[in-house]
């Protein structure tokens, strides 16, 4: 059979980034990890001896011939481009052909590896410069097997100035746990030091995916959208979105880019991302959201980074707005959105304590036809003065009712941010500079009325007919830059808890407020809805026992 692993022609290994950077462990099992996801392998076991500096990598790909391992470790030598215009139809993790051809340079290299259709496999040795120094017949079941040993042992100073061994181990975890988010079908099984260290499942989707890695997000946490996208042809975006009433982080350290199956750096496509979760999130905190994109291969230029971790995206604004478009999607409350949430346990325990103290005490409002228009959210009840009870198909909401205002008004004032002229003005005393530089710059007229006095000529639309006004002008005066004024205008403009509303009021809220874009929480971050589904409530009311159980019998 020939080898379908062939040098490369000079002229393109020229066009190629600088060689491969084997720089730690986790480099390592990297590149031979995505040798194997290119073979077609569907389980992958990685094992470390990080004492010994020995790293092995088995999978069930299509393994290698006589004739490609004979080839496998040459420079620039590989099965995956032939020419220069390859390097534009790239559909494979790896192409360079120098993983295997450094590691000869820098540890003791060993392969053994059996095509699915041969009876026969082969392990062989590599020397310096790959050449293959060993090379006999084995026994091995199809796939391949590739040992790593005594990694920088001809170079100890590369050792020294590595992280420690724990940090090198961290650095494994976390890049096995990137690519397998990249591909959910693929098992893992990853060892240290002979001994199972973690292993991950296979799941249909990466959102399925998600918990194994995140144990403290759950599936319900997590909204996850797929897209064919209308051009380029046969591209998907698929999204992963952590809901902003149920998870966020710390850190962006969970805003994820993954293109046709790699985690790459694309700072372009991750301020698209936090940009569409601005105002939905408390403050200082970020979201949790992986974006998957397979694209055709002409949009890609891999060739920017050694490491093949940055990349160069061509008509980046068409992505963008394709990704703004999904991730609005993804965070609007629809039916086919509506799933039981972890607000499940809180509201038992509420109910816990209701029952022991007596009941909601609700207020039931007459009957009236339900909006067919909308996705069958109905208002029963004001409970408290402050919140709506809301009946859908899969249980009932408790929806705060200054909250969910908040989020109508902010959006409204978002699209259409208007100033209108104040008759008689508005007089404030004693305003610091600062104070009258913030209402310039968010664009009120103010000029001086005599000794310590101005006068205010435009204010916000909504602020105009408030007694308050004043007020509310002075807070503005405070800091902050527009968009901080609208959340602030919206916030004093909602309607306010302990305002009575009747069941039509109710209800017109309800339904200005499924419309938003991010119905889920108030500019602030806070949760708008608390929802206790049909499931907890039929455990809680014991609805699967029978009769007779339930009458002591």
């Amino acid at each position: 059979m020939a080898s379908t692993i062939q040098a490369l022609p000079t002229e393109v290994v020229y066009l190629i980034t600088a060689g491969e950077v084997i720089d730690s462990l986790a480099a390592v099992v990297r590149e031979l990890v995505e040798n194997s996801l290119d073979a077609g392998a569907t389980r992958i076991v990685v094992s470390l001896w990080p004492q010994q500096w020995r790293i092995r990598v088995a999978d069930n790909g299509c393994g290698m011939d006589e004739a490609d391992l004979q080839q496998a470790a040459l420079a620039h030598s590989t099965s995956k481009i032939r020419s220069s215009d390859d390097l534009w139809k790239i559909h494979s993790l790896g192409f360079r052909g120098e993983a295997l051809h450094s590691l000869t340079t820098l540890a003791d290299l060993e392969i053994f590896s059996r095509p699915e259709t041969s009876n026969v496999g082969w392990r062989v040795v590599y020397g310096a410069g790959g050449k293959p120094r060993t090379f006999a017949a084995t026994a091995i079941a199809p796939g391949t097997v590739v040992t790593v040993s005594d990694l920088f042992g001809n170079c100890a100073a590369r050792r020294q100035g590595l992280p420690t061994t724990a940090q090198q181990m961290r650095g494994v975890q976390l890049a096995i746990q990137q690519i397998a988010l990249c591909h959910p079908h693929v098992t893992w099984q990853v060892w240290q030091n002979d001994r199972q260290w973690f292993s991950i499942s296979p799941a249909p989707t990466t959102g399925q995916l998600l918990p194994q890695i995140l144990p403290q997000v759950r599936p319900s946490d997590l909204q996850e959208v797929q897209l064919q996208l209308p051009q380029p042809q046969n591209s998907t975006l698929n999204l992963v979105v952590g809901l902003p009433d149920r998870c966020h982080r710390r850190r962006a350290d969970w805003v994820r880019v993954a293109i046709n199956g790699r985690m790459v750096k694309c700072p372009e496509l991750e301020q698209t991302i936090l940009a569409a979760f601005y105002k939905t999130l408390p403050r200082d905190r970020y979201p949790v959201c992986i974006l998957k994109l397979a694209i055709s291969p002409e949009q890609i230029n891999w060739n920017r980074n050694p490491a093949k971790s940055e990349i160069y995206l061509h008509k980046i604004d068409y992505w963008q707005e394709q990704i703004t478009q999904a991730i609005d999607q993804a965070l609007r409350i629809s039916p086919a959105n509506l799933k039981e949430s972890f607000h499940t346990t809180r509201v038992s325990k509420l109910l816990k304590v209701a029952e022991a103290k007596g009941g909601y005490n609700l207020s039931p409002q007459s009957n009236q036809a339900e909006n067919s228009t909308q996705p069958s959210l109905k208002a029963i009840a004001q409970l408290s003065n402050t919140y709506i009870v809301v009946e859908h198909p899969n249980g009932m909401w408790l929806v705060e009712q200054h909250i969910a205002h908040e989020r109508v008004l902010y959006e409204q004032i978002c699209d259409n941010w208007q100033l209108v002229p104040i008759e008689p003005a508005l007089i404030l005393y004693q305003l610091s500079s600062v104070q009258v530089s913030q209402l310039q710059r968010i664009g009120i007229d103010i000029e001086p009325f005599g000794e310590q006095l101005w006068a205010i000529r435009t204010v916000p639309a909504l602020l105009q007919q408030r007694e308050d006004c004043a007020e509310a002008i002075l807070e503005l005066s405070w800091g902050g830059d527009l968009e901080i004024a609208q959340v602030a205008v919206a916030c004093r403009s909602a309607i306010r808890n302990g305002t009575p509303m009747n069941r039509e009021e109710m209800q017109t809220l309800l339904e200005q407020w499924q419309k938003t874009r991010n119905p889920r929480t108030c500019p602030h971050g806070r949760p708008i809805y608390l929802s206790l589904e049909e499931p907890a409530l039929a455990r809680f009311f014991r609805r699967n026992w029978v009769i007779g159980k339930s009458h002591g019998i």
